[in-house]
């Protein structure tokens, strides 16, 4: 390649899909496969979002609203914050990368765990800064002192998954007040709250987008691809003080939320029913994929998402591709740091009974 690339772009390990479903199946020769490999909604979408993505097509012609007048507006109203604190995103990847693009200098650190949502270390690397990586404790929760440890002059944010991408693990109220308590002041918490929706109701846990904005200490940043069942539209924000939230309007792209995402994210929001039904049929279903992996006699880790991770005593890559064979589409957690551990969403019944019926065949 003729075109000079920065030496800190180009060491940066790119993203790497899981193929389509499609291709998957054409390939491998299968048919009425399962993906239980991505934490998305197996009911798919709200009918009340897939009905106004419907009726917003007539006005495609049309840019969409800049700012997200509505959809900040009834944000904010959900979360009792001002509608000036919320900066919509092409997903919450989208707001990372403003996070980072205007808070990060080269030589700035960025202080995160070693297993954790992998986009993170993409974007900070992006900037010419350099990811600090805090090893989970050994039950596999995040090391909140472990990363109080890391600070120094050049840090200048921590990254928390909150529950936490593979490992489904949560932080509790008391933990978190103890870690801002001992944070100085001027450095930025980035809390993804991408799975928030599916925490269960008993747990001492406080979402930052309702308690900490006001401080200017924390973002919390969610999502509309989970629960929602809207990944398809890339459609996510991040809540935050109003003095950030200015500073990433300066960076951010005009029209980076587009007509459709905006109109599913609005109709999804209302129609509550649906995100109920979502999250029983997650929690249900877990206990169930809980009680199958038990029986196997494999070491699992209970989660507060809609995924959780599985210990198989062997190479997680070997089972993938035997599991694909069998037409379920599984993740295996090398790239995480778990190279012998898969992560797996939870499904529909028939989704997850064909998920067990065909890792009892596998590991055989």
């Amino acid at each position: 390649m003729a075109v000079y690339v920065p030496g800190h772009i180009a060491e940066i390990k790119p993203y790497v899909p899981g193929k389509p479903i499609e291709e998957l199946e054409r390939e491998l020769g299968i048919k009425n496969s399962v993906k239980l490999a991505s934490n998305e909604n197996p009911l798919g979408a709200s009918p009340a979002a897939i009905k106004a993505i419907t009726e917003s097509l007539s006005v495609l012609h049309r840019y969409p609203d800049g700012g997200g007048f509505f959809l900040t507006k009834k944000i904010g109203a959900m979360l009792g914050v001002d509608p000036e604190c919320v900066v919509l995103g092409n997903g919450s990847d989208d707001v990372i990368g403003m996070l980072t693009g205007a808070l990060l200098e080269p030589g700035d650190e960025a202080v995160m765990a070693c297993q954790s949502f992998l986009m993170y270390e993409i974007m900070v690397k992006a900037r010419g800064a350099f990811p600090v990586y805090v090893p989970l404790n050994a039950d596999l929760s995040l090391d909140l002192e472990g990363m109080l440890e890391k600070i120094n002059e050049k840090t200048r944010m921590v990254f928390i998954t909150n529950p936490n991408n593979p490992t489904g693990a949560w932080i509790e109220k008391n933990d978190l007040d103890s870690f801002l308590a001992k944070l100085p002041e001027n450095i930025l918490v980035i809390m993804d709250e991408a799975y928030v929706e599916f925490v269960s109701k008993d747990r001492q846990f406080t979402t930052a987008a309702k308690e900490y904005i006001d401080s200017g200490r924390l973002v919390a940043l969610r999502t509309f691809s989970k629960a929602y069942g809207l990944a398809g539209l890339r459609i996510g924000y991040g809540v935050m003080s109003k003095e950030l939230a200015l500073v990433l309007h300066r960076i951010r792209q005009p029209f980076n939320a587009s007509i459709p995402a905006q109109a599913g994210a609005l109709a999804a929001l209302d129609d509550k029913d649906f995100l109920d039904k979502s999250v029983n049929l997650i929690q249900t279903e877990l206990e169930f994929l809980y009680e199958k992996i038990g029986e196997m006699g494999l070491k699992y880790h209970r989660s507060q998402a809609n995924f959780f991770l599985i210990e198989l005593g062997r190479d997680a890559y070997e089972i993938f591709n035997l599991m694909l064979r069998e037409g379920v589409i599984i993740r295996a957690m090398a790239s995480y740091g778990f190279p012998t551990c898969i992560r797996v969403n939870a499904g529909t019944r028939p989704e997850n009974e064909k998920f067990i019926e065909a890792l009892k065949k596998v590991l055989k």
